[in-house]
Order: C-alpha cells, then structure tokens, then sequence
C-alpha cells in the first residue's frame, strides 16, 4: 500500500497591510468618553452614598455616646457617695496598678533572655501576669466611668 500524499494545508494566513484610509475613530472616541463619563458619574453617586450612610451611622454612635455620658450622670447625681467612693478606690487601684507594672518590668528585665529562648519562661510570665492585669485594668476602668471628678476640677461642661 502506498500513500499518496495529499496537498498540505497552509499554516499561515494572509493579511492584507496596504495603506487604506484609517476608520473613523471620532465615533468611538465620542462613546468612549461617554462611558468613562457615566462610569465616573456611578462612582460619585456610590461615593456620595456612602458618605451618607457614615453620617448616618456616626449621628447614631453619637447619640448612644450621649445617652450612655447622661445615665453616667445621673447615677453619679443619684449616688454621690458611691461616685466618691468609686473616685477613691480608682485612685487607690491606680496606685497598686503602678506598682503591679513595676514589678511587670523588673520580670521582664530579670527574665528577657529565657523568655525570648524559651516558650517556658513566656507562658510562665504570661500565666502570671496576663489574667491580673487584664483584670486589674477592667475594674480599675469601670471605677473611673463611676467615680465622680474631683471637686476641684477646674473642667468645664460643654454640653
């Protein structure tokens, strides 16, 4: 059996590169610019929407804030011992806070190198020092939400 060989078919294609005169591109630029131009148009409205919706949302984070600072206010004018007192013991809670960050750092001082060699070490520090601290600076911020200012602030009120 014997081939015969068929006629092989062109790989290449061919394209005619004369010089004709070029398509009107004024159309397209016109409808180019027409498109950026609507697409520049959604952008502004989407931003000015979403400039909106900030005001709004800050408007509401506003008036909880102001609402929160009243009931402050009024429980302090209710309770004025228990605001006296909550002022005394923050002040007090200051105090051992600032000691507690001393010894806080004179670990650190001590122990830095194993800390930074050994998770051991870091977790020991960590366990020891994490859970009062974070406890510690909770209670200390409740008692100063509570507490009453000094009598001698020399602060005025904006409201």
């Amino acid at each position: 059996m014997t081939r015969e060989p068929r006629p092989a078919t062109s790989l290449f294609t061919q394209l005619d590169i004369s010089a004709n005169t070029p398509p009107d591109t004024s159309t397209r630029t016109t409808e180019g610019v027409g498109q950026v131009t609507q697409i520049l148009e959604q952008i502004l409205a989407a931003q000015d929407r979403q400039n909106e919706l900030l005001e709004e949302m800050m408007s509401q984070m506003n008036s909880a804030q102001r609402q929160r600072a009243a009931e402050l206010n009024q429980w302090k004018q209710a309770n004025p011992h228990l605001a006296d007192t909550c002022r005394q013991a923050a002040e007090t809670l200051s105090q051992v806070q600032s000691e507690f960050l001393h010894a806080l750092t004179s670990e650190v001082e001590d122990n830095g190198e194993a800390m930074m060699d050994g998770e051991f070490m870091l977790t020991e520090f960590v366990d020891r020092f994490g859970p009062r601290l974070a406890h510690l600076n909770g209670v200390l911020q409740v008692l100063s939400q509570l507490s009453s200012s000094p009598p001698n602030s020399n602060t005025t009120d904006a409201n």
